[in-house]
């Protein structure tokens, strides 16, 4: 009975960390308008009187890293048009958006960095150790 309860509240119905909540869909089906889609099929909504902003993730973890800088601008009011009602123009030198990997098997580690085999580089700042 116990390992029944904790895989029902571990659901993503119960929990955030999955997917939206129930009572997000619930919020979203009665007063959300859909504004657009990104790249990765996470889905943009705005209240109907436009008030409140939200994504919600398609597959995966809820990771604010998830989402690229132009639906970043517009869900914190930087921008006043969704992305998909005025893209952003794309410069030439930009990269393609990379979620957060810090923590995963494809993170960055430097040379030195436990974990990795090999000495740190030198730097201008490095201290000597006080010897007495």
């Amino acid at each position: 009975m116990a390992g029944l309860i904790s895989k029902l509240f571990s659901s993503p119905i119960f929990t955030w960390w999955n997917s939206a909540t129930i009572g997000t869909l619930l919020f979203t089906s009665r007063k959300g308008v859909k504004v657009g889609e990104d790249d990765q099929g996470n889905v943009y909504y705005r209240e109907k009187n436009g008030r409140k902003r939200w994504v919600i993730y398609k597959n995966g973890p809820v990771e604010a890293s998830r989402v690229s800088a132009d639906w970043h601008g517009w869900l914190h009011y930087t921008m006043k048009d969704a992305p998909s009602e005025t893209p952003l123009v794309k410069k030439a030198w930009e990269k393609e958006h990379q979620p957060n990997k810090t923590g995963s098997a494809e993170a960055y580690l430097p040379a030195g960095a436990l974990g990795v085999a090999g000495e740190r580089a030198a730097t201008a700042s490095d201290y000597e150790a006080w010897k007495p």
